[in-house]
């Protein structure tokens, strides 16, 4: 077998399984261990054949993967593998290169700097800011948080109670003090805590529970009479902002000092690829910047490794720049706003049953609801361990619920009908 040939069978394999995917169980259907069992405890002593390491994918690893690419994963925020990002990962493995620095990668860098200020454009948000990929909002929040420290060392990170924990493990990480902040009656942070002693705000459009929008033009407002950096969490519903009716969302955000919205999780791009902008790229490069002999700057070109943690850096671009060319802003539009109307369809399903209630704003693509009966934190488990669909639970204000997140290219209004037909016979 030569390597076209198995080139071949995993084209082949790829292709059965985007096609298939909506009909293996969502959930992994495995005990823990169960996969580790199956697995030689020590390494091969010779070489085997590519067609011996498929048959245990098939045999061995997929009975234990929850497929994140099914149309009913509805968890945490559902994404999607699209076509043009799986064959952009391809050919980033084929291409292997390190986008580190421009000499390291000029194509790779140029691209970077390229598409994501299109994707800028496309979210509406001001001309001149600089961007680069990171791999997860985690990383970013990082980033983001070591230039406020340089701005202003040794104070307070704020963020919201429905901010994601890795804003707080971020704050950690830059020993930096962390402290949560009361909410609204919709879940949004709350904007009259003192700012004396903080070195940053986040604020969060679109929180990890609920979905809420964070007021951040009054948090900019406050942020830049104190001298405070603020920085934006949009992973998810950062990217709604390419629908102009929906940008409303971002409201505000022209004012922070930096924020983060990741493609591979409601912009059909494979993961990992999450995207930050800072208007202050100064502190970003005196957070980061060095550059030892052996990996010497060139004149009028941009280190990316100068702006954030990494130093080897994957050419993440890639995959980006053909899902926006695949797709284009039309088709990007189209999904999210169908997506955004099978939450309100199913949020209406949930309104329309005596035994159901909606339990928060639901602007974008996912629906948080409970039923008011029953135990919902059981409740999820039990739909998701039908195979079916896989939803999550969480806790408002005390409260058990369920979370419905729609966000796969795939996921249609029968897979969302589905969904309510299994919650309701689990009920």
């Amino acid at each position: 077998m030569t390597f076209r040939d198995d080139l071949e069978l995993a084209s082949a394999w790829v292709a059965s399984y985007v096609s298939r995917v909506g009909d293996l169980p969502v959930q992994a259907r495995v005990q823990p261990g169960d996969v580790r069992a199956k697995l030689p405890a020590a390494p091969p002593e010779h070489g085997e054949p590519f067609e011996a390491m498929l048959r245990d994918l098939d045999e061995v690893i997929l009975p234990g993967i929850t497929h994140w690419n099914h149309p009913r994963f509805f968890a945490w925020f559902a994404n999607t593998g699209s076509e043009p990002g799986i064959l952009a990962e391809l050919l980033v493995a084929a291409l292997n290169v390190n986008a580190m620095t421009w000499l390291a990668s000029p194509a790779g860098t140029e691209l970077e700097v390229t598409v994501v200020d299109w994707l800028r454009q496309l979210l509406g948000l001001p001309d001149g800011w600089h961007g680069h990929i990171e791999d997860t909002a985690s990383t970013a929040t990082i980033a983001a948080l070591a230039a406020a420290r340089v701005q202003r060392p040794g104070g307070v990170v704020y963020a919201s109670r429905e901010a994601n924990f890795s804003v707080e493990k971020a704050a950690r990480l830059v020993g930096l003090e962390y402290r949560k902040v009361d909410i609204d009656d919709a879940y949004r942070m709350r904007t009259d805590f003192p700012l004396a002693d903080a070195t940053a705000v986040v604020a969060t459009v679109g929180t990890t529970g609920t979905t809420s929008v964070d007021p951040v033009a009054e948090l900019a407002r406050r942020c830049e009479e104190a001298g405070v950096w603020l920085h934006v969490d949009a992973a998810y519903a950062g990217s709604a902002a390419v629908c102009p009716e929906l940008q409303w969302c971002l409201d505000g955000c022209e004012r922070a000092d930096s924020l983060v919205m990741n493609p591979h999780k409601w912009l059909f791009t494979p993961m990992d690829c999450s995207v930050l902008w800072t208007r202050k790229p100064e502190l970003l490069h005196e957070a980061f910047a060095l550059v030892p002999e052996y990996l010497a700057a060139t004149q009028d070109a941009v280190d990316l490794k100068d702006f954030g943690p990494a130093l080897g850096r994957r050419f993440r671009a890639l995959k980006l720049w053909f899902v926006l060319r695949w797709y284009g802003a039309e088709g990007l539009r189209e999904l999210i706003r169908e997506h955004v109307r099978l939450a309100q369809l199913f949020a209406s399903w949930v309104d329309a049953d005596p035994d159901w209630e909606v339990v928060a704003p639901h602007p974008f693509s996912t629906v948080c609801f409970r039923h008011k009966a029953a135990d919902n934190h059981a409740l999820a488990a039990a739909a998701s361990a039908t195979g079916e669909v896989f939803v999550a639970s969480t806790t408002l204000r005390g409260v058990a619920a369920i979370r419905l997140a729609i966000g796969n290219s795939r996921t249609t209004e029968d897979d969302v009908r589905r969904a309510w037909e299994v919650l309701r016979a689990c009920a």
